[in-house]
């Protein structure tokens, strides 16, 4: 009974897990690639972040 429970708990662990990992990935994708990257505010290439030219 007890072991079943610990099963339990852990599987809601690594599912809760994954999805809030795949809602973030998705929050940071939406912002697009220089808004979302960690060093958006020391970077010294914002100049290739725009849409590249055709």
């Amino acid at each position: 009974m007890l072991a079943n429970l610990g099963s339990i708990i852990i599987g809601t662990a690594i599912f809760g897990y994954a999805a809030w990992a795949l809602v973030k990935f998705i929050n940071k994708s939406k912002k697009g690639k220089c808004a979302a990257c960690e060093l958006e505010k020391t970077c010294s290439s914002q100049s290739s972040c725009g849409p590249s030219p055709k």
